[in-house]
């Protein structure tokens, strides 16, 4: 064993030891996609004398803090996004109701001195012509209130003529609820005010009672956004003038113990610096999230087990223990998730497992070299080969995985929500496997070619002999670029037909992208869509949208649509179907909708400009500009797809085309990598014979890795449910285009570009290029080389 391969394997045992134990001893933050809850995004907005800065978003944050700590939620999570944006997260609430009815009140809280009975029109009497409190109205006892003075109808209905604001929110030190069994008043709620407010306090309750008991000028209201939430008397005890101090008030009244909370909670969070707008609402039920583990799980298992049998099959001993480098990629892998803390969703445990699929591709790349390398020099040695092989796979698989992680960061700056977390851990398993292939796998390949038996027993090894796919193409040497055009001109049908779809189909946009309300609902007994949409439209949401989503399950989309309107359409099906469940909640508002569709043109334009810059530094610009076109092919083929078959649109298959974008690259990046390197050695050959020996001897590789990744991915349709269903049918679709377009659409590409181009090949390796050593100068054949 080599000093290399020594420090190899005592890093790999390392990591390993570590990754284990952060597996045994830390348990995953899981988003509320997987363990149930609601996420609220709030947008902070601008008023006539407050801006919706970062530091008024702050306080505001801080308010709704205090809010929602009160109401009780297990560990919920609140944080800004930008400048104005506030995220709220709370765990196994599935009901939002209450808590967006509190939460979205600005609260603008005044206390007020009653000046009388308000005049906002007729007082009802009674047939007597008393009151209907059955006293006769004096109107003599108190003097007409000022019409200009605000009127507001107080808890029983009454209106009621307020003085101005004495007192605001900010004032209130704390609320507090609780019950009275000893003095019998029940529910209360406790105030205690700041210092100045106190006295300000005092002196408002000290003039109420200067009134007699029973007047509506001896009571106080308190007014929450123009509305009156009590309107309590002072007690007849306090005398006129005295008022209550701050530690002693008491608000009693015919309270529940929720309302009393709810009353605390109201005046304690304050006034809100600027009113918030819920721009996004999403409800997953906890079934779905746990339904959604296993069926990841179970598509991780089965997919992972399957390419490992195929790399063991295809090549023998080392692609086993290519797949022992493959689970420690998936222990490290999630080590690293959990060790950083990142929030795993569904889209990133999607990310997780299809990043298994596409952890063999560094390792198929170098055996597929080190094949090569046997088949050129049958007497070479095992170990020698393998060296070879890294050493020459080493650029394709840099610029491969470099335009994977490209694809990644661009999800995780431009996307939004479980977007980014679909980003982050795909470019965390792009590094894991990266480590996997070149540290793991080398020194455990590296060990092996060691032995003997391995190095000697060629069909032992796997890669002392060719495999079946490359003998069958070179005994076959298909002449596949006499007419490039001609390939071109099938790709440019296949783009033709999916723009058709899309103009004739439609591209059925997500309610991420429209806006709008999306709710799936499981019933007790099995309900017909056309029974669901009778019984939805007479309950006064005929433009309700209703259809099938997985095992039976309702899925009804509506435009504006309030949690009270959404309770109204849940009891409207339970009416037709028993018990009613929410699975899947989204509300998504115009203003977010209209930007998450910009953000994705902008994220697809990035995407472009930045592989394509990528593409123009590492290779010439005839290659770069093919490739991009291959990948616009792509894109459009996916598309186009799902217009036909009238597949949604929305962000999790965003993240699934920007993944198709990566690959496709990464395919194009292998193909000319090798063009590359065979036009600089020989540059006599016609490049259409380079292209075409370089696509047959990469064609190997591109299948073995795409089959990787295709066990995954089909798994992940079949057990993965209509949640991942889409994501991994973009993938699939995008995977199989992507293969044609490397060979079939960028190679041509790049053959007819290169007929205008005046740029000469590239030099041979090692020659003027700063890439690799240079090659020694011949050496005399009656010189030895023993040197003194």
């Amino acid at each position: 064993m080599t000093r290399a391969t020594a420090v190899r394997a005592v890093l790999a045992v390392a990591v390993l030891l570590v990754s284990v134990y952060i597996t045994l001893t830390m348990s995953p933050r899981l988003g509320l996609d997987l363990q149930g809850g609601t996420r609220i995004v709030l947008q902070a907005r601008d008023t006539a004398t407050v801006e919706a800065d970062r530091e008024t978003t702050d306080r505001t944050l801080e308010v709704l803090r205090q809010r929602i700590d009160s109401l009780g939620v297990s560990e919920p999570t609140l944080t800004r996004s930008g400048e104005d944006r506030i995220i709220v997260e709370l765990p196994d609430v599935q009901d939002p109701r209450q808590a967006t009815e509190v939460i979205g009140r600005t609260a603008q809280l005044t206390f007020h001195a009653v000046e009388g009975p308000g005049t906002d029109g007729p007082e009802e009497k009674a047939p007597d012509g008393k009151a209907p409190d059955g006293e006769t109205p004096d109107s003599t006892s108190d003097p007409a209130p000022d019409p200009d003075r605000l009127t507001l109808p107080d808890e029983q209905g009454r209106p009621l003529a307020l003085g101005e604001p004495r007192l605001s929110g900010a004032g209130v030190e704390d609320a507090t609820a609780a019950f009275d069994p000893q003095g019998g008043a029940g529910w209360t709620v406790s105030l205690e005010f700041r210092k100045g407010a106190g006295q300000d306090w005092k002196k408002l309750t000290g003039e109420a009672a200067c009134h007699p008991a029973g007047d509506d000028r001896r009571r106080v209201a308190i007014v929450l956004d123009e509305k009156v939430i009590s309107s309590p008397q002072v007690d007849p005890s306090v005398g006129c003038g005295a008022g209550l101090p701050s530690g002693a008030t008491q608000i009693t009244g015919s309270f529940s113990a929720d309302e009393a909370r709810d009353l605390a909670l109201l005046i304690k969070g304050g006034a809100l610096p600027v009113p918030v707008e819920i721009v996004e609402q999403r409800t997953v039920g906890p079934t779905l999230g746990a339904a959604a583990i296993d069926a990841s799980a179970q598509a991780a298992l089965i997919g992972a087990a399957a390419t490992a049998l195929f790399i063991t099959v295809v090549y023998r001993l080392l692609g086993a223990l290519a797949a022992v480098a493959l689970g420690a990629y998936g222990v490290i892998s999630y080590a690293a998730l959990v060790a950083l803390g990142v929030t795993l969703t569904l889209p990133g445990l999607a990310g997780f497992v299809l990043a298994i699929g596409m952890a063999v591709d560094a390792n198929v790349l170098v055996f597929e070299r080190a094949r090569e390398e046997c088949a050129d020099r049958p007497k070479r040695s095992l170990r020698s080969a393998l060296t070879t092989g890294f050493r020459k796979a080493w650029s394709a698989v840099a610029d491969s995985n470099a335009t994977t992680l490209i694809a990644a960061g661009l999800l995780f700056f431009l996307g939004s929500g479980p977007v980014k977390g679909f980003g982050l851990t795909l470019a965390i398993g792009v590094v894991a496997s990266m480590f996997s292939a070149l540290v793991i796998a080398r020194a455990l390949t590296e060990i092996a070619a060691n032995s003997r038996f391995v190095s000697d027993y060629r069909g032992v090894n796997g890669i002392g002999r060719p495999g079946a796919v490359r003998t069958w193409l070179v005994r076959k040497d298909p002449k596949l670029y006499r007419a490039p055009a001609r390939w071109l001109l099938v790709s440019a049908a296949l783009a033709a037909v999916a723009v058709a779809g899309i103009v004739v189909r439609g591209v059925d946009l997500g309610v991420e992208f429209t806006g709008g309300r999306l709710v799936e609902y499981s019933t007790s007994r099995p309900v017909d869509v056309e029974t669901a949409r009778a019984g939805i439209a007479a309950a006064g949401f005929g433009d309700a949208e209703v259809t099938t989503a997985g095992d039976g399950d309702l899925s009804v989309r509506t435009g504006k649509l309030d949690n009270d309107g959404e309770h109204a359409l849940r009891t409207a099906l339970a009416e037709e179907g028993g018990e009613t469940t929410k699975v899947r909640d989204e509300l998504i508002g115009p203003s977010l909708g209209d930007e998450l569709r910009r953000n994705a043109l902008i994220a697809l334009g990035v995407a472009l400009a930045v592989q394509l810059a990528y593409l123009a530094v590492r290779f010439r610009w005839t290659f770069a500009v093919a490739s991009i076109v291959a990948m616009v092919h792509d894109v459009i083929l996916v598309v186009g797809a799902f217009a036909w078959l009238g597949r949604p649109v929305d962000g999790i298959f965003l993240a699934a085309l920007l993944t198709v974008i990566g690959y496709s690259v990464n395919d194009s990046v292998v193909v000319f990598d090798r063009v590359r390197e065979l036009w600089g050695a020989d540059r006599r050959t016609p490049l259409d014979t380079i292209a075409r020996r370089a696509v047959l001897q990469t064609v190997p590789r591109t299948v073995n890795t795409g089959m990787g990744a295709l066990f995954i991915l089909v798994a992940l349709a079949v057990l993965g449910g209509d949640s991942l269903a889409d994501f991994a049918l973009a993938l699939l679709i995008g995977i199989v285009v992507g293969t044609w377009s490397s060979v079939f659409t960028a190679v041509p590409g790049a053959l007819t570009l290169e007929r205008s181009a005046k740029a000469p090949p590239p030099p041979a390796p090692g020659k003027g290029t700063s890439r690799g050593k240079a090659r020694p100068a011949r050496r005399d054949p009656l010189d030895n080389g023993a040197r003194v």
